[in-house]
């Protein structure tokens, strides 16, 4: 995995996202959880297809601000770049922004780490007893 890589998305703050709807909040911004779950995407979706077949990335690590608020209808940009691979491969740090139409809104850390997808998800179903 290449220092360097870069991801981006772009959405308009739907009333759904907003934290009096998310339950995060009793304002009608743009909910912080949210905005974490567009970078967390941004980032898994810039290294997916550089994996081998049966492997992802999960989160392990946010570290961000929410700076400023955004309302419903204004769009947002959010950029992630690798900037650490861990000496045996798997952990991935991510330098991470978001901006909406005012200007920033949010920035910081982001880790994920490289599992293979079948046997994540059969410990976690393992937790459960199922």
């Amino acid at each position: 995995m290449d220092i360097g890589i870069k991801g981006s998305i772009d959405r308009t703050v739907e009333r759904k996202d907003l934290a009096l709807h998310v339950g995060s909040g009793t304002v009608s911004v743009l909910a912080t959880p949210v905005m974490i779950a567009w970078i967390e995407g941004a980032a898994a979706s810039s290294v997916q297809d550089l994996l081998p077949e049966g492997r992802t990335t999960v989160g392990t690590l946010m570290q961000v601000t929410h700076e400023a608020a955004t309302p419903e209808g204004m769009r947002v940009h959010v950029e992630t770049e690798l900037t650490a691979v861990s000496e045996n491969g798997r952990g991935l740090t991510f330098s991470v922004k978001a901006w909406d139409q005012a200007g920033l809104i949010g920035q910081g850390i982001h880790e994920r780490v490289i599992v293979d997808r079948d046997r994540f998800e059969k410990r976690a179903l393992e937790k459960a007893g199922i």
